[in-house]
């Protein structure tokens, strides 16, 4: 998994709040094999016209946006599904944090296993940074898992909950198989006492 220490990024705005797993990855791409190639799918219903083609309408196809790798949304984003193709897929697309009043749970515990950061903020500083993006073309933010602050250029300073094993995890690329391999040579220690392999 990749780590996540600090990263500053374009910031694109979702208004939309319930947005669920099957909107974020739908269904008929769960049929994969692979664990990667989930990013051009994304939000695939939104995102393309029945022709293919872009949808100039949607969020993240306005030219303002290209290139995001920060989302600021709404109220209980991720619902739905528990696919962790979600994460993998905005991971892919190249989403490295999201901001948003509240999280289904499930998702936001797949978030940290995935190398992303999910962010729980109050609903007048999301109302804020809509603000704050929507008045300025290019609006970048930095959220430093460190100091556990989100700022910008203009001395925006937030600051955010996360714990701390969560933290560790993320900050060291630590999913839940890398975590277990930490004790690699205990495991290989104990198969070898037990006449295992």
């Amino acid at each position: 998994m990749r780590a996540f220490t600090k990263h500053t990024g374009l910031v694109a705005l979702m208004d939309r709040a319930n947005v669920d797993t099957d909107q974020i990855i739908p269904k008929q791409f769960l049929k994969r094999i692979e664990r990667t190639g989930f990013g051009e799918f994304l939000f695939f219903d939104w995102r393309y016209l029945d022709d293919g083609s872009d949808n100039p309408e949607f969020e993240l196809n306005q030219p303002r946006y290209r290139g995001a790798s920060i989302l600021v949304t709404r109220r209980n984003f991720g619902c739905g599904s528990s696919r962790e193709h979600a994460p993998w897929a905005l991971e892919q697309y190249g989403i490295r944090a999201i901001l948003a009043s509240s999280f289904a749970d499930i998702f936001f515990n797949n978030c940290f296993k995935n190398g992303m950061i999910p962010v729980v903020l109050d609903e007048t500083t999301i109302d804020d940074l809509f603000a704050r993006a929507s008045a300025r073309e290019g609006y970048q933010l930095t959220v430093d898992l460190d100091s556990r602050t989100i700022t910008d250029d203009d001395g925006l300073k937030i600051e955010f909950h996360v714990d701390d094993f969560r933290r560790h995890c993320l900050m060291n690329g630590l999913d839940d198989i890398g975590l277990t391999l930490q004790n690699e040579d205990k495991i290989a220690a104990y198969e070898t006492a037990r006449g295992i392999g």
